[in-house]
């Protein structure tokens, strides 16, 4: 039986208010419902004429209303995350109690037999308080979007989230799309061939109405609608070229060689008779240029977490070419369009989703049941929804993984087994080889990760393997790009951290004990004269164009990349560090690398060259001989000041002055290093992943930050207010002194506490007697200006419409010196179960406190009390519980665990089983850090050097 064999239903589909994309592809699946003989009801914020140019039917009814707001974005390639929230509170979360009951209301009206939403949340809700069954038709959902937004906005707005993936759970199924993204709400899912819309007419048809000839080759530009406010000039076209505009205004002055498209164009046929594509990656963009294999020039859209999914897509199926952001907005845009002309789309999948749809559609309007075995369960995942981009991306998501969506083996939870796991019981440190290379200097240590790492920089000029993941590929032949390997290249390796006990107190001055982890970076760096230089193509087409010979480069690409949406290859013209003779401020360089947010990576690297010419007056025609300490602090200026994350420094000492098996012992007053404190031999220390993505440059962390210094500018006023009527006033006899005000505070002491330099240095037996009391929960930031007029932190300001949090986040740094000290003497203490439980103890009291500043997150919360089961639930046996303590690391609101426990057989059986927990929980299965290796200055740096094809491998 067909689709129009049916009784006629009822639908109403409701179509997210971002973007024309979604539109789009909903009129694809009406037309095919109308077709068959139905009524739908579409509620769109879309203009008419999205529908009606495909479908003239009395069965098509049109109701303007937007339900919810998508993504709000400030320009056609950023999204604004606060205001994006903020938006979607004030048109689905403020308005819902009345949205809900006018929807109830108008869909019993319409007599509906079944809703269908692209993507609206709340259509589903509406649904089911109405009776009526709903299916949802996407490749992406909003809780996925927002829960990034959340992270960087502040946990205040994870309400949303919550809603969002309430409201998806009470659909029926899932119709999902290719390029899809995880979507852990949904309970059912199904999926769908490609819904593009269908072609009118010919590409020879639609050259002769525009009057371009066969031969000329077209790009079509296409950026959503937004990009009326660039200026295009007629240079950025390679000779002969022309370039179709869509969403260009009337008033917007165009090139001879660009031709302004009306606003109801019919996109599809002109993709069809273009050459290739500029544009930005959406459903709407990709998909039709898969289906009518048109090559896509693309650039990044950053925090919109759809695209990494469509992108991979695109580029499997040898579609897609990237075009830095900034060659996009200056005009170099031969390179890329000449390189899309070489590629061969091969999309061969089914692309009649329309079709498919409808005909779902109209089987579960009519009563059949679609219910998909294999792919129901736990989709509902709280943590999984809420908790950020990474944590959504788990192992054992989904049972039927396409080839295009399989990508590193990080991003999915399926991490790369640690160093100490590449060698089997056969395997020796003198069987590890590195091929290709003559080491010259150095020494790899007996890190297997470092020589992982020398063999995968020796075949990057063997080509690449096919069998390799899109992004892989791509950063592999950017990579071999590189390098002269004639030359000489220089390799060094920085360890990552955890962070026993100290945290967030780093910044207030306090003593630190950090442990250098097993896992690491590794850097290759090559310098070359620029006339030896091997460009990649667009920086070749920069050069030609300034005319001016050879020009010192500098290109990084970053492997990895992929895992947090980032682009993998970064590259500019030295020249741009300069402000005429002088390197640039570091407040000029911090806005060059912040203006493509894919490529902001950079900063961390290439603002290491600044402060460097900054600092140490440094022109690189000599060799560096930088200490340990001195690096690190330089590294932190980096952070600060370029990348603009307000980090203290324990994390740079510790990766640059760390030794295996140890614990550096830093008072961070800024960074002196007391000692290194070796490790009991029967206690062992693990870092639990919990899958959430933190970052000191995040909002909580800023603003936890912010009230800290806060807190000490209160506390030396208070103070010198103290000093003040403790000393003699200007009438008082020669020698006067407030006899009660000094024996109880100490003139000396209260003139120290008056010019605190370091919150720490305040003891807390002092703060509990004399300044508690003073300082309030919190203070609204222009209240705190008045009175104080400033923090007096150099790396963080203050928002005068936000209210901080001040008495907790200034407790924690004075009582946590407290906590680091006691920890710090009781690891010399007798080897008992009492030493043992005491470090736990004080690792729970830190735990606690970083959720009193708000720095908490569920999944750290969640590890920690598997933790506290374990060891509670083990206690009672004779033989006892081998775990002690945990708490959340570093710059807290995510992140990992550090736990304590005895190095025992027992207590890593204890460790796995609390991963299986947390995965059975979450969907995420935790990484386990555990083990440690040296710090970047004792590990020093490789000088290697290519050996001939006839040499033989080194074995070390």
């Amino acid at each position: 039986m067909g689709m129009s064999d049916r009784d006629p239903l009822i639908f109403a589909y409701y179509v997210t208010g971002h973007g024309f994309g979604h539109a789009t592809r909903v009129v694809e699946v009406v037309r095919h419902l109308i077709v068959a003989g139905h009524e739908v009801h579409v509620v769109t914020g879309a203009p008419d004429f999205v529908f009606t140019s495909e479908i003239q039917s009395p069965n098509l009814h049109i109701r303007k209303d937007v339900l919810d707001c998508g993504a709000v974005q400030a320009d056609a390639l950023t999204v604004d995350r606060l205001a994006s929230l903020q938006k979607y509170s004030e048109t689905a979360v403020v308005r819902r109690p009345y949205i809900l009951a006018a929807e109830v209301q108008w869909l019993h009206s319409i007599k509906a037999d079944l809703v269908v939403s692209d993507v609206v949340p709340v259509a589903c809700r509406a649904a089911a308080d109405a009776g009526i069954h709903s299916v949802c038709v996407t490749n992406f959902s909003w809780d996925f979007i927002y829960a990034e937004y959340v992270m960087a906005a502040g946990n205040h707005h994870r309400s949303i989230v919550w809603q969002i993936a309430e409201d998806y759970s009470h659909c029926e199924f899932l119709l999902r799309l290719p390029g899809y993204c995880p979507m852990p709400a949904f309970r059912d899912v199904i999926d769908v061939p490609l819904v593009v819309r269908r072609l009118h007419k010919s590409r020879s048809e639609v050259r002769k109405e525009l009057g371009i000839g066969e031969d000329v080759k077209l790009v079509i530009f296409n950026f959503g609608g937004q990009p009326a406010g660039w200026i295009l000039k007629q240079e950025w076209l390679p000779v002969g070229w022309l370039c179709l505009v869509c969403g260009a205004s009337d008033k917007q002055e165009l090139p001879s060689n660009f031709i302004r498209l009306p606003k109801d164009a019919y996109t599809p046929d002109l993709m069809a008779a273009s050459d290739c594509m500029l544009g930005k990656i959406g459903y709407g963009t990709v998909s039709e240029a898969l289906a009518y294999k048109l090559p896509f020039v693309f650039v990044r859209r950053d925090y919109f977490n759809e695209e990494p999914f469509l992108r991979n897509m695109l580029e499997y199926y040898q579609g897609g070419v990237e075009m830095i952001r900034r060659d996009l907005l200056t005009g170099h845009w031969t390179p890329y369009l000449e390189r899309a002309l070489t590629l061969s789309p091969c999309y061969d999948e089914a692309i009649n989703g329309g079709e498919v749809v409808a005909r779902i559609l109209q089987d579960t309007a009519a009563g059949k049941s679609h219910a998909s075995d294999r792919l129901s369960g736990a989709r509902r995942l709280r943590d999984a929804i809420v908790l950020g981009y990474q944590l959504q991306r788990a192992p054992g998501r989904d049972l039927s993984i396409p080839d295009w969506y399989t990508r590193a083996e990080n991003e999915l939870g399926l991490r790369p087994a640690s160093p100490s796991a590449e060698m089997n019981g056969n395997d020796s440190l003198s069987e590890l080889c590195v091929e290709n290379f003559e080491i010259l200097h150095g020494e790899v240590h007996g890190l297997s990760d470092t020589v992982a790492f020398l063999n995968t920089l020796s075949g990057l000029d063997h080509g690449t393997d096919s069998g390799k993941s899109t992004e892989k590929r791509r950063e592999r032949n950017a990579a071999s790009a590189l390098f002269n390997w004639k030359e000489e290249i220089y390799v060094s390796r920085a360890p990552g951290r955890l962070d026993v006990m100290g945290g967030i107190a780093d910044y207030s001055g306090s003593l630190v004990l950090q442990m250098p982890i097993r896992e690491a970076c590794h850097v290759a760096v090559q310098r070359n004269h620029p006339s030896k230089h091997k460009l990649w193509k667009h920086a070749q087409a920069r050069q030609q164009a300034k005319g001016e010979g050879p020009l010192p480069v500098l290109q990084i690409v970053s492997f990895g990349s992929e895992l947090s949406n980032r682009a993998p290859t970064f590259d500019m013209d030295l020249a741009d560090l300069m402000d005429g003779e002088q390197p640039m401020s570091y407040e000029k360089a911090r806005e060059y690398f912040a203006q493509d947010p894919s490529q902001k990576w950079a900063a961390y690297v290439a603002g290491t060259i600044l402060v460097l010419m900054t600092e140490l007056e440094i022109h690189f025609t000599d060799r560096l001989d930088i200490s340990p300490r001195k690096l690190a602090l330089l590294c932190q200026k980096v952070e600060n000041h370029i990348v603009g994350a307000p980090c203290g420094v324990m994390d740079q000492m510790t990766s640059a002055c760390g030794e295996a098996n140890k614990l550096l012992a830093m008072v961070c007053q800024p960074a002196e290093v007391k000692e290194l404190v070796t490790i009991p031999t029967h206690i062992r220390f693990w870092g639990l992943d919990s899958g959430i993505r933190h970052s000191v440059g995040g909002t909580d962390y800023g603003s936890v930050r912010i009230g800290t210094f806060m807190g000490r500018k209160i506390i030396k006023s208070e103070a010198a207010a103290l000093l003040t009527r403790s000393l003699p006033g200007p009438n008082a006899p020669q020698g006067y002194m407030n006899h009660d005000e000094y024996e109880e505070h100490g003139i000396e002491l209260v003139k120290a506490e008056a010019s605190l330099d370091y919150l720490c240095n305040l003891s807390p037996h002092r703060y509990e007697a004399v300044y508690a009391k003073k300082i309030p929960e919190s203070i609204l930031g222009e209240s705190f200006l008045n009175k104080y007029a400033n923090h007096n932190d150099t790396v963080t300001v203050i928002d005068p419409n936000r209210k901080y949090a001040v008495k907790a986040p200034a407790k924690h740094p004075i009582y946590e010196k407290f906590r680091v000290e006691a920890f710090k003497a009781l690891l010399t203490a007798a080897a008992t179960d009492e030493q043992l439980s005491a470090l736990g103890e004080l690792m729970y009291q830190c735990h606690y406190s970083y959720n009193d500043c708000g720095l908490g997150s569920d999944g750290t919360d969640r590890l920690v009390k598997l933790v506290q089961e374990m060891q509670h639930c083990r206690s009672s046996h004779s033989d006892g519980s081998s775990l002690y303590g945990a708490k959340i690391t570093g710059g807290g609101s995510g992140g990992s665990v550090c736990v304590i426990g005895k190095n025992c057989i027992r207590s890593n059986e204890e460790i796995l089983e609390i991963q299986q927990r947390y995965y059975a929980a979450t969907g995420h299965l935790p990484f386990i850090f555990e083990g440690s290796s040296p710090g970047a200055g004792k590990f020093g740096y490789l000088k290697l050097r290519r050996r001939q094809s006839s040499d033989t491998k080194l074995d070390l």
